[in-house]
């Protein structure tokens, strides 16, 4: 069971986060057809995912283990990966401070 996950689960992923950066890309580009100004706010979206990914990659290691070795992992992959998760956990830890502030500040106004 562990071996069907990990093998679909993966190319499961792979395909949504294709689909998401080609729908990333592409509907703003058709927005900005009939309003330029939507695509400075796309790409500024896009350079800080970027900005915040590069931090993550930048801190994350490239260590090896025998178990990453079993799945075809190199130095590369894996910090990659560990990037990406840096970056997940970056944002998502972002999104739960802006909903907490955005509450707190509902509260006082």
């Amino acid at each position: 069971m562990a071996d069907f996950i990990s093998t679909y689960g993966l190319y499961a992923a792979y395909l949504l986060a294709g689909l998401g950066v080609i729908l990333a890309i592409v509907l703003p580009l058709i927005n900005a057809l009939s309003n330029p100004k939507a695509l400075l706010g796309a790409a500024v979206g896009l350079i800080g995912i970027a900005i915040v990914f590069f931090i993550g990659y930048s801190i994350s290691s490239s260590e090896v283990t025998t178990v990453y070795t079993k799945f075809g992992i190199t130095e590369s992959s894996s910090k990659f990966i560990g990037g990406a998760l840096i970056t997940m956990y970056l944002l998502v830890g972002l999104a739960l401070v802006s909903i907490v502030f955005t509450e707190v500040n509902k509260i006082f106004k």
